[in-house]
């Protein structure tokens, strides 16, 4: 049976996505090993791709240890598929919070849902004779979800380094936080294969996987073809392009090199630019709040 031009796209993109790095590895033990040096773990999360951006090994290496997810790039995602996903951990019994880690607009609510699921705890840390002990929390996370950024925001300092590209963070670090709280710092942890073609493009999209190792035009053709059918006003404002309705992914990008005006020689559109161009203003926040992924 012929497969269609999308699956084609879909295939490639996963082919080329097989990003695992050694030191991954090594992430996982180091998490085992370390879990009994804290009270409970923050998982960050991307805001716009809360399934994508998750280990799926994570709750089985966590076992049964307290567990916060701070949705964070919120700032970025869509507000009222935020609250879908807040509702939808809530339903599960899951804390968690919508934040934006480098301006630090949620992680106060961040400080008062730690106090709530560690209640218990600091309880009993008073009977003990020891009220104000500080409580420990490993961060975790896949590579580009902010933890560095979040790091910095609660520590106040710009110690741990940021970059927007993924596979920063290297090596386990200890930080003391104001009002009795130590963060446990950990590197990105990315399973080793992609079994869903959909995961690695979403992953790609928002720059969580590098870009080096990905052909740019085929993933801008499935970002043109999600956001003409889930936010096509947002690329009617943004690029001025319009009744793009039963054209192809690559014809509603061609037209936006067009209105851009990256032609090359025969009147031809850089494509190659105009994908470059339309993945760098999704991740820069240019075409708005946009979610990628809805609860089940």
């Amino acid at each position: 049976m012929e497969i269609t031009e999308k699956e084609k796209n879909q295939q490639n993109i996963s082919a080329n996505i097989n990003w695992f790095p050694g030191h991954m590895a090594k992430t996982r033990r180091q998490i085992k090993e370390s879990l009994k040096l804290v009270d409970a773990v923050v998982e960050l999360r991307d805001a716009r791709i809360p399934v994508s951006s998750t280990n799926p090994e994570l709750n089985e290496l966590i076992g049964n240890k307290p567990k916060i997810i701070l949705l964070n790039k919120a700032d970025l995602a869509d507000e009222a598929a935020t609250r879908r996903w807040l509702a939808y951990y809530k339903a599960q019994g899951v804390p968690a919070v919508p934040a934006d880690a480098r301006s630090g607009k949620g992680l106060g609510q961040l400080r008062a849902v730690i106090n709530e699921v560690l209640a218990d705890k600091i309880k009993s840390n008073a009977e003990k004779g020891m009220a104000g002990k500080a409580l420990r929390l490993m961060v975790v996370g896949i590579p580009n979800t902010g933890k560095s950024s979040f790091i910095n925001r609660m520590a106040k300092s710009s110690k741990a380094k940021v970059e927007d590209r993924a596979g920063v963070t290297r090596h386990n670090k200890w930080y003391v936080i104001d009002g009795g709280l130590e963060l446990l710092d950990t590197p990105g942890v990315l399973w080793p294969k992609f079994e869903d073609p959909e995961v690695g493009c979403r992953l790609a999209f928002t720059g969580g996987i590098k870009d080096d190792i990905l052909d740019i035009e085929e993933l801008a053709v499935k970002l043109t073809e999600i956001l003409a059918k889930d936010y096509p006003a947002r690329l009617t404002e943004r690029y001025k392009v319009k009744d793009f309705e039963g054209l192809s992914p690559y014809e509603v990008l061609e037209m936006i090199g067009r209105k851009r005006g990256m032609l090359i020689s025969g009147g031809e559109v850089d494509t190659l630019r105009a994908s470059q161009m339309l993945l760098d203003e999704l991740r820069g926040g240019k075409l708005g709040k946009i979610t990628f992924e809805m609860p089940e």
